[in-house]
């Protein structure tokens, strides 16, 4: 059995922290007391729960805040889920979850980044989801010493509107495309020169394509990011 509700208390809080550490490494993504504000400030603070009773487990949480009033919008700053929960579509269900909480207060968009090398993510984020990149920074954060295992954290910022889901592009109007590593994540483990070779080109590239007035509008397992006019 699997549940989603609010972190509603210390102890809630406390566990979601120690998760969210456990899957970011080192570099704290962020803290109890942060959490704990923003849980009492009526934003979205919620975890994901395997299990009933004494077995139940935390295996994931997810993380949003408001942004400008006049934009009717949250920004999601983390959903991560246990690596050993992934694949099974439950973080889909966390971010259907996350896209109904919202339409429910009268939220129309939310945003988040993430590192457009990693592959998963940008499946998921773009096909999957159905949001939208709307640009590119280079080492937004600066260096992290977690989720990017010391390398630079370029971003793509993206938005997903929630009434008007993005769809793939069609065939013919794709006009580039921009290959990634099936998986970075492994590679910065097993040789970290290679993934920061990677992070050069992707930056080099993604900002040749950008600087053309091409977009980003999609992306394909095989071929990568889809670019159109």
């Amino acid at each position: 059995m699997r549940t989603i509700r609010d972190l509603d208390t210390v102890e809630l809080i406390l566990d979601a922290q120690a998760l969210l550490d456990s899957i970011r490494g080192p570099e704290r993504v962020i803290d109890a007391g942060t959490l704990r504000a923003l849980q009492q400030s009526g934003n979205y603070v919620v975890g994901l729960f395997d299990g009933e009773g004494d077995q139940e487990k935390m295996v994931g949480a997810s993380i949003a805040f408001f942004g400008e009033p006049a934009r009717r919008a949250m920004h999601s700053h983390i959903t991560a889920l246990l690596p050993e929960y992934r694949g099974r579509g439950w973080g889909r269900e966390l971010k259907e979850h996350q896209r109904q909480w919202a339409f429910s207060r009268e939220v129309g968009r939310i945003t988040w980044t993430y590192d457009p090398l990693v592959a998963r993510n940008a499946h998921f984020f773009l096909t999957v989801l159905g949001a939208r990149v709307t640009s590119y920074v280079v080492n937004q954060y600066g260096i992290f010493g977690g989720g990017d295992a010391g390398d630079e954290s370029d971003r793509l910022d993206v938005e997903w509107a929630l009434a008007d889901i993005a769809q793939p592009p069609a065939s013919d109007a794709v006009v580039a495309t921009l290959e990634i590593p099936s998986d970075i994540e492994g590679m910065r483990e097993s040789d970290p020169a290679a993934a920061h070779e990677w992070r050069l080109r992707l930056r080099g590239q993604m900002e040749e394509l950008l600087g053309r007035g091409l977009r980003i509008a999609g992306f394909d397992v095989e071929r990568g990011y889809l670019f159109t006019e």
